[in-house]
């Protein structure tokens, strides 16, 4: 059965066999309390979703970019295919994309 530090208290209970030893040797007995509070402002409770806000948005930013290359490639692709081929035909109907003059 697990043991709950009651509310309120300090510091857990000294076992008895440790206490009755400091008792017959006259050792004091140290509690050691830890005390995380401090005055100053917790900035790591500001700065985590600000740096997750600026990776989405840094993330966010270059999916853009990479799109836009993306495109300008396909245009480029297209042009160059485009150009090569010629006049483009279908059933007898014939369209000329670019005319060399």
């Amino acid at each position: 059965m697990s043991q709950h530090t009651p509310p309120g208290q300090l510091a857990p209970h000294v076992p008895a066999d440790l206490y009755q030893r400091a008792q017959a040797t006259g050792q004091p007995v140290v509690f050691v309390v830890q005390d995380n509070t401090s005055a100053a402002f917790p900035w790591q409770r500001v700065l985590i979703p600000f740096a997750i806000a600026g990776a989405a948005a840094l993330g966010t930013w270059g999916v853009v970019a990479a799109l836009c290359w993306l495109m300008d490639v396909a245009a480029h692709t297209a042009t160059v295919i485009a150009g090569a081929a010629g006049p483009i035909g279908a059933g007898g109907i014939t369209l000329k994309v670019f005319s060399k003059k």
